[in-house]
């Protein structure tokens, strides 16, 4: 063998030893824009100003409806749009992480938690991340200490602290930060975070183009808890953010990549009006099931109901009565006013929530509220239904079973590779992500959504 052959035998046989490294992403960017809280039916509301997004349905693709997951919650719903499976698989079913602390102890929510701790799937920025993409996000839920996102300005309590340092200085040096410290975040009103939100998403459209870009929006999410939907400070409100996203778009224009982005405009879940509060804890202090020393405190529960808005998550946490518990909690609430159904576990899995005996986190029962009834955690007072002011539950709510209409969320997908004038009927949440890697030419094995691909170009 000739030294010339020998040499490109040699380089060959390294070549095909060495791990092959990530062929280049595609020059094609998506930004997914959540507005918590916008219901699907305010998309065509004629009282709603609305311009730009409705410019994006108009030039692509919109939903009747996109059907949410169980509980139709924030943190759980933003999860299931960014991993394509509901919680029973991905394991998020609060804002925050539930503790049972022991027998006959209270259980209490921590959301001061990372992505690790939350999320038990892997996500579309994960499996982006893996093939060489660039990630990011601003105000996502369950994203805190993620590897797998370049610039990250976490949905959690101290998220400026939480945010990656290389932003976090970029945003106080531009201004958009008063300074590098929650405190000051703080004080901002939720309006004032919508805004300095939004101006971190353009900022980071602008200097480092991502191909992939998360955004929440939550001021719509706060003032319908409080006014309502379909009030003046509602229609205000999504009008704000519609104004948001036409600064989201300015920034790609200004960026170069308008042509080449897809833009997903969606929510984690409707809302709906309740006039009336439900305190099943009340119910089970008067059954000697849990005790209440004073206003406010819960000392001790062998059955705790934990409010998700229009469900109650009932704990039951003595294994020693446990049995005996489930039996007296379900002859408790079958029936009573505002209770549509009382779950049993077996029901759990036609929900897309997770068996307690496979994920302590997850409730023994779950209570059903009627439209109009949502439920406080309170065990004051002596009265199970009382007016929602006296309940301490806001007006607006949701966590309704998704079955629900009125939790049906926005949805609408405009920009490159999407086909103009699509109308759809009902989707899923959990169809977004698998679309999103498709538009990004990346495939998200293992999910329980489809590519929409009756809205994507050839």
């Amino acid at each position: 063998m000739s030294r010339r052959l020998l040499v490109c035998c040699v380089i060959l046989l390294a070549a095909l030893a060495a791990p092959a490294a990530h062929a280049a992403p595609p020059e094609r960017h998506v930004v997914v824009i959540s507005i918590d809280g916008f219901p699907a039916y305010l998309l065509n509301d004629p009282k709603l100003p609305l311009p730009t997004i409705r410019a994006l349905a108009a030039a692509g693709a919109s939903a009747e409806g996109m059907h949410v997951s169980n509980p139709s919650v924030t943190w759980p719903n933003h999860t299931s749009l960014i991993t394509g499976v509901r919680p029973e698989k991905h394991g998020v079913l609060f804002n925050g992480v539930l503790v049972r602390s022991g027998a006959g102890s209270p259980v209490a929510l921590d959301s001061k938690r990372d992505k690790a701790d939350l999320v038990r799937v892997p996500t579309l920025y994960d499996r982006l991340h893996q093939a060489g993409y660039s990630t990011a996000e601003i105000n996502w839920p369950c994203t805190r200490n993620s590897e797998s996102l370049d610039d990250s300005f976490p949905d959690v309590p101290d998220n400026v602290e939480h945010s990656t340092p290389r932003l976090r200085r970029e945003l106080a040096a531009a201004g958009i930060l008063s300074d590098e410290t929650d405190a000051s975040f703080r004080s901002l009103s939720i309006v004032g975070r919508d805004d300095a939100w939004t101006r971190a998403a353009c900022h980071v459209i602008r200097k480092r183009k991502p191909h992939l870009l998360l955004l929440h929006l939550l001021n719509v999410d706060a003032t319908h808890h409080a006014e309502g939907p379909q009030s003046q400070p509602g229609y205000t409100a999504v009008a704000y953010a519609d104004c948001c996203v036409a600064r989201v778009l300015a920034a790609l224009d200004e960026a170069g990549i308008r042509d080449r982005t897809t833009v997903f405009i969606v929510a984690d879940h409707g809302f709906s009006i309740a006039k009336k509060a439900l305190k099943p804890n009340v119910v089970l202090r008067q059954a000697e099931l849990l005790t209440s020393s004073r206003p406010g405190k819960i000392d001790t529960a062998r059955a705790q109901s934990f409010p998700e808005g229009g469900i109650g998550m009932v704990y039951l946490t003595d294994p020693a009565t446990r049995e005996a518990d489930r039996q007296r909690v379900i002859e408790l609430f079958s029936g009573r006013e505002g209770i549509a159904e009382v779950l049993t576990p077996d029901q759990f899995a036609k929900h897309g929530l997770p068996h307690p005996r496979e994920y302590e986190q997850m409730a023994d029962l779950v209570l059903v509220g009627q439209d109009g009834y949502a439920f406080s955690g309170s065990a004051d007072g002596e009265e199970f239904v009382v007016p929602q002011a006296t309940g301490g539950i806001s007006l607006g709510n949701h966590g309704f079973i998704a079955t629900n209409p009125k939790m049906n969320a926005v949805f609408v997908a405009s920009g490159a590779g999407i086909k103009p004038g699509v109308k759809l009927g009902l989707i899923e949440n959990i169809d977004v992500a698998p679309t999103v890697a498709r538009v990004l030419g990346q495939e998200l094995p293992g999910v329980d959504g489809r590519v929409l691909t009756e809205i994507l170009q050839p």
